[in-house]
């Protein structure tokens, strides 16, 4: 059995392995793990969620960090999701079997919460925006590539699970230097946020503190990978 593992950021992959990888392409990173670095976004998700299934993934992970929804998810803690909701309030169940192995194992060194993960099209910024969210999905956190991935699992009914870990809490309202460094793909574009700051100085505590959360989240990815060659193994094959 071949897992593939889509990650939509460098600094996430770097969770996972030091090797250096081109967007929209893949690496194995162990025998039987392959890794594609996808870019932000369902689209880019979709795409390589695709190319893994080309390459021999029988099951798929979406791996990254996500945006809290309610207060009691702070950044560091890991969301094992249990349904996935789409923009268009659709929902997709996590398969049984594959998830309740993940929830056990993970369990024994890290505290799992459970709950929906709710897509978004673009980056949700504001406190206000995201507990708005959670009262329309009753989603516990969002990302923005876990339902692609889920869905590209679906068409070629491979199992699937999505391991997140929160970056910023529902209150925190994102910096604006953030946004408005984006390039259509999602990336941040460095000399555009540098140039912001200098212009925005008051801008850089608040992306100080997001670096601080993301750090956290990045810790806990960390020792969920350790457990990695456990996790893409279950007990018995999969049904």
């Amino acid at each position: 059995m071949i897992t593939g593992i889509v990650v939509a950021l460098p600094e996430e992959i770097s969770t996972l392995t030091s090797k250096k990888i081109d967007k929209g392409r893949c690496v194995f990173i162990t025998d039987n793990t392959v890794l594609a670095y996808s870019g932000a976004g369902a689209d880019n998700a979709r795409t390589a969620s695709e190319l893994l299934i080309a390459q021999g993934a029988t099951r798929l992970i979406s791996w990254g960090c996500a945006a809290a929804l309610i207060e009691t998810l702070k950044p560091g803690d890991l969301v094992l999701a249990d349904t996935l909701i789409d923009v268009e309030s659709n929902q997709i169940g996590i398969r049984s079997d594959w998830h309740s192995h993940a929830a056990n194992l993970l369990s024994t060194s890290l505290k799992i919460h459970l709950g929906s993960l709710a897509e978004s099209k673009n980056i949700v910024a504001t406190g206000n925006d995201k507990k708005h969210l959670h009262t329309q999905t009753g989603a516990v956190a969002l990302d923005m590539e876990s339902i692609a991935v889920a869905k590209v699992a679906r068409q070629h009914n491979a199992p699937f699970l999505a391991i997140r870990a929160i970056a910023d809490p529902v209150s925190m309202d994102l910096p604006k230097a953030i946004n408005h460094s984006l390039n259509n793909e999602g990336d941040i574009i460095l000399g555009k946020l540098l140039l912001f700051i200098a212009l925005h100085p008051a801008e850089l505590p608040g992306l100080i503190k997001l670096g601080l959360h993301f750090n956290n989240a990045k810790n806990t990815l960390k020792l969920v990978a350790k457990q990695l060659g456990h996790l893409t193994v279950l007990p018995s094959q999969d049904q």
